[in-house]
């Protein structure tokens, strides 16, 4: 790579202060829009001179010679009412007015107006004087035709006058507005590229970061961010991966206090202060919607002799066994949970009392029927012993009391049964397993 390519890349992905970034971008258009109002300038000043002069001397002459044409065909109108007068009188009247305009100061100070209105009084006056004959008439149409003739004139003189100012005026202006297209192009483009540049290195990287933050809050791993060239985006850029580095330690450290809050360490069930939590709410829907549910304690059997003979490790293995076999044989909507030691707690929800019988038995029976490897060629069975209780009309600690005692009436019976406690002191056995699940002496389960 030659050494301008180098220093190339090294100029790009050098980090720049948004101020000063923002402030030598602006003080580079304030110089070439300053540049361009100088230039403008000069011609806005052409403009004002030739508004100047024009309003000045061009309108007041143009506005004297509309002024004398407007009196000249006043003089051919009030000529007209020489001839139409239809009284004596009138006709007096209107040559006074004749005699008025042909000696007023604006018509004696034209040399072709004062002539040609001299004319036109004695004419009137003669004829005024003499009677009015066709002759007479004839001539007054010629007269009549020369001032209409000469107020034109004077019309257009005074239209011409504002000519060479108006097109000096119309060329400045034109060349204004020309120059004034190129000063609003500059802006526009040094708008457009300063939003660009705006949106491209503040808002855009503003936005990935918002987005950071959201999938943050969600809990998802936010998207790498790109190099920016800003100093202050980088800076929040790297805050909020220390954000994300802090939340995700927290989050992980959360999951495990979670985690221990809420579930047995040795099998991974829920502990019995969840487990009560939980059930404690699940009572109050099923008592509110008067729907059947139904709470079991349940023991092994034996359990004291597996940990005398074969020490607390295999004891704990067959606690770790038994949880995974509850997991796969009990349904989703069961709950159960290491009450403590080797007892266990369940909660069948949506379940009338034979249900849950039906569905204990059959976890009974797949105990009894699991064999828990110790390896080196050795294992054992284990079996349960379990009670019942109707939950739908009592509260959750009555309920667990009142399964404990079939629980202990299952013990008296022989262990690896199923008793149901059909009210608050009948605990009642439900119709035992067949032959093969009948309670065997210690001694042909351990293996």
């Amino acid at each position: 790579m030659s050494d301008w390519q180098t220093s190339l890349r090294t100029w790009t992905q050098r980090s720049w202060p948004a101020g000063k970034a923002f402030a030598l971008l602006g003080a580079l258009f304030g110089l070439a829009f300053l540049a361009q109002i100088v230039w403008l300038a000069s011609d806005q000043r052409q403009v004002l001179e030739s508004s100047a002069r024009l309003l000045n001397n061009t309108v007041p002459s143009t506005l004297e010679q509309f002024r004398l044409a407007r009196n000249i065909e006043q003089l051919r109108l009030d000529g007209e009412r020489v001839f139409s007068g239809r009284t004596p009188v009138a006709r007096q009247q209107a040559l006074f007015i004749v005699s008025l305009l042909s000696s007023h100061p604006a018509m004696l100070a034209d040399r072709r107006t004062a002539t040609l209105a001299s004319e036109v009084e004695s004419f009137l006056v003669l004829a005024a004087r003499e009677g009015m004959t066709e002759q007479r008439y004839a001539e007054w149409e010629t007269l009549s035709n020369r001032l209409s003739l000469l107020a034109d004139d004077f019309s257009i003189e005074g239209a011409n006058l504002a000519t060479d100012d108006l097109q000096l005026m119309s060329a400045t202006m034109l060349r204004s507005q020309f120059k004034l297209a190129l000063v609003l192009a500059l802006v526009a483009v040094f708008v457009g590229g300063f939003l660009f540049l705006i949106h491209r290195h503040l808002i855009r990287p503003l936005q990935k970061m918002d987005e950071a933050l959201c999938e943050l809050r969600s809990g998802h791993a936010p998207t790498p961010f790109s190099r920016s060239s800003m100093a202050e985006i980088r800076a929040l850029e790297g805050a909020i991966g220390q954000l994300r580095d802090v939340m995700h330690e927290n989050r992980q450290a959360r999951q495990e206090l979670h985690i221990q809050a809420t579930t047995d360490s040795l099998t991974g069930m829920f502990n019995r202060r969840h487990f009560m939590a939980l059930a404690e709410e699940e009572l109050k829907r099923a008592h509110r919607y008067a729907r059947p549910v139904c709470v079991g304690m349940a023991d092994m059997d034996h359990f004291k002799a597996i940990n005398d003979r074969h020490g607390h490790a295999v004891g704990d293995r067959v606690l770790k066994s038994l949880a995974a076999l509850f997991g796969h044989t009990l349904r989703q909507s069961d709950w159960v949970c290491r009450y403590g030691g080797d007892e266990f707690a369940f909660l069948f929800t949506e379940t009338t009392l034979a249900e849950a019988h039906r569905l204990a038995e059959r976890l009974c029976q797949r105990t009894a029927e699991h064999w828990i490897d110790l390896g080196e060629g050795s294992g054992l069975r284990v079996t349960l012993s379990l009670g019942l209780a109707d939950a739908s009309g009592d509260a959750l600690e009555a309920a667990l009391k009142r399964a404990d005692a079939a629980l202990y009436q299952a013990k008296e019976e022989g262990r690896n049964r199923v008793v149901s406690a059909l009210s608050a002191n009948t605990p009642k056995s439900m119709p035992e397993h067949g032959d093969d699940l009948d309670s065997p002496a210690d001694e042909r389960w351990l293996i």
